[in-house]
């Protein structure tokens, strides 16, 4: 990408999960951002061939959609098609990573393999404008404590077993609460009712957290609940007692990491991370520590094609990209600290 023509164009495609997006960034500013989810019925989670009909179904018109949105006239405009190579599941990763391809070779372009946490944590930092922020990603899939040093973004602490977001979504399908416009956000606005709390487990290792157990126990409460077996909690109840316990490991650890690390800033992203809950206690741990926060909503936090197409440009300035008519790679299991961070260079963690 030229740095003296602003003009020029990134396509960035996400589909690592239910939701599918299609981003279109410049250098300077994001020009368009289309997105779409796949619900399944409540009660009810998804599966990965499903979803992936669902993305080959959308795509073109998400793509006619940010093409309009962005005022592209003329193809030339456009310099590189970034997609999301993982981590994710596999079906939906692969409607995602040929859909970029042919539209690639359509338009005699190369191609910018993203992973998909990284492009949280990058759309986060511009977003908030945090420099060298500890980063609490917080998804579906993923759970996960980072910071940058060396051209990497290291995992000083992570999930053990399953991450965060699996356990709302988990709950919510025992609850049979609305998937619309996610199963986390009904537990959000739920918890918001509720005013007895269940005691769960509290497993902290170091940075390390474990939530299978967590789950195990709320499910099996859910599920009394739901046969009228025991009432003593209601679901109002019981979603407030998850995300308590549960936030409260996640910003405990965070703090661990602050504190080893000697940083006083702190990222949240991922989709767990619009959760105003669990802003708001980050942010009373950040008082606490005289930390700056940097959190955002729903537009950014949430999987979507513009974090690609952001991540892409910094790639694609440092020479990372590929000939699409050599295939597009994609893999369900993609470590956050294998990317090399070639745009960062000179940063380093402090005390390190």
């Amino acid at each position: 990408m030229n740095p003296t023509n602003y003009t020029q164009k990134i396509i960035g495609i996400e589909g690592s999960a239910n939701k599918v997006g299609v981003g279109i960034v410049t250098e300077m500013e994001l020009i368009a951002n289309t997105r779409a989810t796949f619900h399944g019925e409540p009660g009810e989670g998804f599966r990965p061939t499903e979803v992936a009909r669902h993305h080959q179904r959308i795509l073109p018109d998400l793509i006619a959609d940010a093409f309009e949105q962005a005022e592209i006239k003329d193809a030339s405009e456009v310099v590189a098609i970034a997609y999301t190579k993982g981590p994710g599941m596999g079906a939906p990763l692969q409607a995602g990573a040929v859909a970029a391809q042919a539209l690639a070779m359509t338009l005699g372009i190369p191609m910018v393999p993203v992973n998909h946490c990284v492009a949280h944590v990058e759309m986060g930092r511009s977003i908030t404008q945090t420099r060298n922020p500890i980063v609490l990603y917080v998804s579906g899939g993923n759970t996960q404590i980072l910071n940058y040093s060396r051209k990497k973004y290291y995992i000083l602490g992570e999930t053990l077993d399953i991450a965060v977001g699996n356990c709302f979504d988990r709950l919510a399908r025992v609850l049979k609460l609305p998937n619309e416009p996610s199963p986390g956000y009904s537990v959000e606005q739920l918890a918001k009712q509720g005013t007895k709390l269940f005691p769960l487990s509290y497993s902290v290792k170091g940075m390390d957290m474990a939530f299978s157990g967590i789950l195990t126990q709320i499910s099996k409460q859910g599920k009394a609940l739901m046969s009228q077996k025991d009432t003593k909690y209601s679901a109002a109840d019981l979603c407030m007692s998850l995300q308590e316990t549960v936030f409260a490991m996640l910003i405990e650890t965070t703090e661990r990491a602050m504190s080893v690390t000697n940083i006083a800033e702190v990222l949240i992203v991922g989709g767990v991370g619009c959760n105003l809950r669990l802003q708001q206690m980050m942010q009373l741990m950040c008082d606490d520590r005289s930390a700056k926060l940097g959190a955002t909503d729903a537009r950014y936090c949430i999987d979507n094609g513009a974090m690609v197409a952001h991540t892409a440009v910094l790639m694609y300035k440092n020479g990372v990209y590929t000939n699409p008519y050599e295939g597009c790679e994609y893999t369900q299991r993609y470590r956050t600290d294998e990317v090399e961070v070639l745009w960062r260079k000179g940063e380093q963690l402090p005390n390190v």
